[in-house]
This record gives structure tokens, C-alpha cells and sequence, in this order.
């Protein structure tokens, strides 16, 4: 006998039932591993480092890895980053969930990447059985059972029920005669659509498909499985009010509101009185309307955790986890440290499957830059072994070879800030241009560009470039050493037109300057003449670093009074710093007289 205020549940899973949440992040492929032995352990409350909340690769039920002998490097399999968490979850109608979902937001899950409302599959029905199905909530289930059986089985026709799909079609192929079809109940959801709004919808369907087929792949991140519900009782949550509002079975579509990990193993009478609160609210408003404490299993598998967390778990105590790394169109380029070395594979391959599709090839700088040519020493760890990319700037491609160039993207923002301060006026003369990321850039701002680059690969991947952006007619591009190059162009009738020099060479740039030592010296000295606005890159390790390079600034010009402006660009290493210095080309270096200098 139920007494009043009495708390019950009742089972209505007669088998386990899965629940697929749909990601929200890329999917993720695959990968050929090693096997490796796994066993199973529980994280207890007894971790000298617990974490409090949230999703966590340290919590609940999770295999764990096991180094093989005579093995140095860690291993990766998929399912050894699964885990279990053992939750409550409220099973309520469909139609309530979003509302109540909203009313007891701070009572729900609220884990990233993971909805509150789990879907409970088979348990959808179609609205015109829905309607019938709860249609004796007014009076009675008996009606409503009664309605649905006469739908089913054609009983309804004359009453003023609509007969079910499947009788009407064969009530039409029997009134059919030699004027055809009479009436037809759903013309007009038979009728065609324009043939423009068909193919758009067939193209935002298809949209849609691949943009859950990338979401979830072969199987989801996460997946709810409800275990059990509580027998304490054999009755309803609904008894939680003194008018039993749950006495009736189910009707129609319902859904689970998982709540928050700190209920989890709490019978009923356990919840906060703020649920009981919201519950009983909705209780007055309806006497058919049932709620179930039930308990489930939120499986998060591989593909849910990110990159970090992946690596905290697999790389030895005390290793920094490399947390970022440049990405070159589909190349991500890591710079590792020695002490990453040993797991770079690994490493590799977690930054792989934790980027794709966008990322594509990983690989590592192996020696600094110490060839003319600028070009890194890489070597690719994980993916495909193509270095050619495109790389989108500022509105423009850019093909680009890391082997045979040099490309960072670190340094868009600088390139950005720098043509900001071109103007229309402007002619640019580009003496370390590379592939053009700023002299292809500046030809869609300025009147005219000069490039050049001592690479032969560069100039090629150049001239590509300025082709491909349909700006070739504005840019002339040469292939030569930087002194030459700027002593040929100034001393061409080019050199009058000439307002913007770029020296983005930061390892030698300063080096360069002597020669714009005597470039006028040739002229009368009160000539009027252009001197260019030079802009200088160069790194530098003083504890002082705008004066360490302000100095070598002087030294190569062999001028005391320079008036620069120091900018610093960024930290490249600890200790190190990239700097910029721009400033108008001093009138006693441009008619200097070179001879009386050696």
C-alpha cells in the first residue's frame, strides 16, 4: 500500500538502452597501433589529486596503459582513453525536457562538449500516433487505447477518424476507375516544389549529412547507457507530491535530463529540494505527467578528449605538454623540445588525429636555420609526406614548399601592421621577399613592388604567386644577393621612385645596410632627391635589446645620428627578442663618400 509522501520507482527498460549525443568536434581517424596489454582500474576518492568536477581522463572506470619491456615509447590505442561515469538522470516527456532543462540548468551535467538531454532511441513517435496515444488525457487511457486500435485496423472510417497511410492507399486503389483518383487528402504535400528549391534543399540536406558524417564518423564521442532504476520502492518520482500524478505507463516521446555528478548513486529522496520544487510544479499542471529517477552509464570515448589531455596521461611525470605549434596551410609544424624527442611519434600522432581534416601532415624543425637560403631542416612525423601547401593571407593564396622555402605564419600580424602603413604613393622595395607573403600583400595597396629573394626556389614560388593572384603586372621580382640587388636598383633611374624599403631577413638584415652608403654619392650633394623609409628586422639577446640593435643599426651605416623608431615584435625564445626598427634614410649616409670609408 503507497503512503502519502512515499518515494518509488519503477522500471520501464527492459533492456539496456544506448543513447548516441552528436559531437561537436572533428572527427578523428583511426590509427594503426601497437597492441599493448590493458587493465582496468577505478579511480577513487583517494587520488592525492583529485579533480573536483568536470570530464576528466582521471576519473571514473578507464583502462590503463602499460609500458611493454624493453620498450622505451609509450604506445597509443584508442580504447585505452575510454571511461565510464556513473550518473543519475531524470527521464521525462519530450515535449517538458527543453523547459525543464532551462529550470534546472544548475542542477544538470553541464560537462563541455556533452548535451544535458539525452535522446532515448525507438522512443520517438511519429505525431500522429503521439496525438492518439495521449489522447485520453482527458478521458482516460482506456479511450486513447481504444482510438489507436480502431486507427490501426480501419474502424474508423465514417466516424469522423482519419483512416491510417496504409488503409487510404488501399481505399484508393479501389475507388480507382477511368477518371482516376478523385480526391486526394495530402495534395498538397505531393505537389512538386519548384525545381530551384528542391535542388537547394537537396543541397542543405547534403550539407547536413556531411557535417554530421565529420561530427560523429563511424560511432559518437559519448554514449549514455541506462544500466538501471531504482527499485527502492517499485513506484514513481511523481509520489513526491501528494496527488500521484504518474500512475498511468508512458505516452509518447520522452527524453533523460542527466544531472550533475554529485548525484549520482543518490536515491529520490536524496535529490534537492529544488528539483522535488520544479517537479511538483509541473505535476499541478497535468495529472498524467510522469518522471523517472533513473541510473545510467556516460561513456566518453577517444574522441571527446582534447589534445592536451590526451598527452598529460601519456607523457612521464614532469614533461611539458607541447600546447601549441605554427600550422602552415595543411602542415602543422611543431618545434619540440629535447626532452619531447623520445615521444615525438606519439606526440605527432595525437596532434594528428586531434586536427584532422584540417591538419593533414605533422613535422618537426630538427636544426636551426644556418643555410643561405633560409630553409628549415624538417623532419615529418605523422601523416602524408607532401610539404607543399596553400596558405591563405590577407585575402591571398600563397603555394608554398617547406623544403625548399622558408614561411612562418607567427609573422602575419607583423606583415599586416607594416601594410597598414603603405599608401597608394607608395613604391616598396622588397630585398628578402621569400615567396611575396608581404611584397605580393603590398601590391594591392601601393603603386608598384620590387622583389627579391636569393633563393631560386623562392623567386620561382613568387612569380607563381603574383600569377595566381591575378597581380603580376604590379610587382617585378629578381633573383639576386641583397647588397647587389640594392645597389642595382639604386643605381637604375628606379631609384627617385623608390619610398618603402623592407629588410625581413631578421639573422643578417642589419648586416645589409652599408649598402645604402654612397648610393647618391655620385650626385651633387644639393640635389633634391628621395631617401626611403627603411624597415629593419633583426633578433637580439642583450638584457637591453633596442639599444643592442640601435647599435648595430649605427655600426653598418657608419652614422652616430639615426633617428630610429625601435618596435619589439615578439619573444622567439626565452631571452630573445625580434625587433623592428624603421627610420627615413639619413641624407649624410646616402652621399656618403665610399672611398674615403675604405
Amino acid at each position: 500500500m503507497k503512503t502519502a509522501g512515499s518515494i518509488f520507482l519503477r522500471t520501464h527498460f527492459p533492456t539496456p538502452t544506448k543513447l548516441l549525443f552528436l559531437p561537436l568536434t572533428n572527427p578523428k581517424h583511426s590509427l594503426s597501433l601497437i597492441p599493448i596489454s590493458i587493465s582496468f582500474t577505478r579511480f577513487s576518492s583517494t587520488n592525492p589529486n583529485p579533480i573536483l568536477y568536470g570530464p576528466s581522463l582521471h576519473k571514473g572506470t578507464a583502462p590503463t596503459l602499460q609500458r611493454p619491456q624493453n620498450d622505451t615509447l609509450l604506445t597509443l590505442r584508442e580504447d585505452a582513453f575510454t571511461r565510464v561515469f556513473h550518473l543519475s538522470a531524470l527521464r521525462v516527456p519530450s515535449a517538458h525536457c527543453s523547459a525543464l532543462e532551462t529550470r534546472l540548468r544548475g542542477h544538470l551535467l553541464n560537462w563541455p562538449r556533452v548535451r544535458n538531454i539525452a535522446r532515448v532511441p525507438g522512443d520517438d513517435l511519429d505525431p500522429d500516433l503521439a496525438s492518439l496515444v495521449t489522447s485520453g488525457e482527458s478521458g482516460g487511457g482506456e479511450e486513447g487505447h481504444v482510438s489507436l486500435q480502431r486507427w490501426i485496423y480501419g474502424q474508423a472510417e465514417g466516424d469522423g477518424d482519419v483512416l491510417s497511410p496504409v488503409l487510404y492507399r488501399e481505399k484508393l486503389a479501389r475507388t480507382f476507375n477511368t477518371r482516376g483518383f478523385v480526391k486526394f487528402r495530402n495534395l498538397a504535400k505531393i505537389s512538386r516544389p519548384p525545381k530551384r528549391k528542391k535542388k537547394k534543399k537537396e543541397e542543405e540536406e547534403e550539407e547536413e549529412k556531411v557535417k554530421v558524417e565529420r561530427c560523429t564518423g563511424k560511432k559518437g564521442f559519448a554514449t549514455v547507457e541506462v544500466v538501471e532504476e531504482d527499485d527502492n520502492g517499485g513506484g514513481i518520482l511523481g509520489n513526491l507530491v501528494e496527488e500521484e500524478f504518474g500512475r498511468e505507463k508512458w505516452r509518447g516521446s520522452t527524453r533523460l535530463l542527466l544531472l550533475d555528478e554529485r548525484y549520482a548513486g543518490r536515491g529520490v529522496q536524496d535529490l534537492p529540494e529544488a528539483i522535488k520544487a520544479v517537479l511538483k510544479e509541473y505535476a499541478e499542471k497535468s495529472a498524467n505527467l510522469t518522471f523517472e529517477l533513473v541510473r545510467c552509464k556516460l561513456t566518453l570515448f577517444y574522441d571527446y578528449w582534447q589534445m592536451n589531455e590526451i598527452l598529460e596521461v601519456l607523457l612521464p611525470d614532469g614533461v611539458v605538454v607541447p600546447s601549441a605549434f605554427e600550422t602552415v596551410g595543411h602542415i602543422a609544424h611543431l618545434n619540440l623540445r629535447e626532452e619531447h624527442l623520445p615521444y615525438k611519434t606519439l606526440i605527432a600522432k595525437v596532434v594528428l588525429d586531434k586536427n584532422k581534416p584540417k591538419i593533414q601532415t605533422v613535422v618537426n624543425k630538427i636544426d636551426s636555420i644556418h643555410n643561405e637560403y633560409m630553409t628549415m631542416q624538417l623532419e615529418v612525423l605523422a601523416g602524408n609526406h607532401s610539404l607543399v601547401t596553400t596558405v591563405v593571407e590577407n585575402g591571398i593564396r600563397f603555394q608554398v614548399d617547406l623544403a625548399t622555402v622558408y614561411w612562418s605564419s607567427r609573422l602575419a600580424t607583423e606583415r599586416q601592421r607594416l601594410l597598414s602603413g603603405f599608401t597608394w604613393k607608395d613604391v616598396v622595395c622588397n630585398v628578402f621577399s621569400g615567396v611575396g607573403p608581404l611584397a605580393i600583400s603590398a601590391t594591392k595597396i601601393v603603386k608598384h613592388v620590387f622583389a627579391n629573394d636569393l633563393n631560386p626556389f623562392a623567386v620561382e614560388y613568387l612569380e607563381r604567386n603574383s600569377v595566381l593572384n591575378k597581380l603580376e603586372r604590379k610587382i617585378e621580382v629578381f633573383n639576386m644577393d641583397g647588397r647587389r640587388f640594392i645597389k642595382a636598383m639604386y643605381a637604375s633611374d628606379k631609384a627617385q621612385s623608390i619610398t618603402q624599403v623592407v629588410m625581413n631577413l631578421p639573422n643578417e638584415a642589419a648586416e645589409f645596410l652599408d649598402a645604402f652608403r654612397g648610393i647618391y654619392k655620385d650626385r651633387p650633394k644639393d640635389t633634391e632627391c628621395n631617401l626611403p623609409t627603411i624597415h629593419v628586422y633583426g633578433f637580439s639577446k642583450a638584457q637591453d635589446p633596442e639599444f643592442d640593435f640601435h647599435e648595430r643599426i649605427r655600426i653598418a651605416l657608419l652614422e652616430v645620428a639615426v633617428d630610429v623608431e625601435m618596435r619589439r615584435v615578439r619573444l622567439v625564445a626565452p631571452g630573445k627578442w625580434m625587433l623592428c626598427a624603421s627610420f627615413v634614410l639619413p641624407r649624410s649616409v646616402a652621399f656618403a663618400n665610399t672611398a674615403i670609408d675604405t
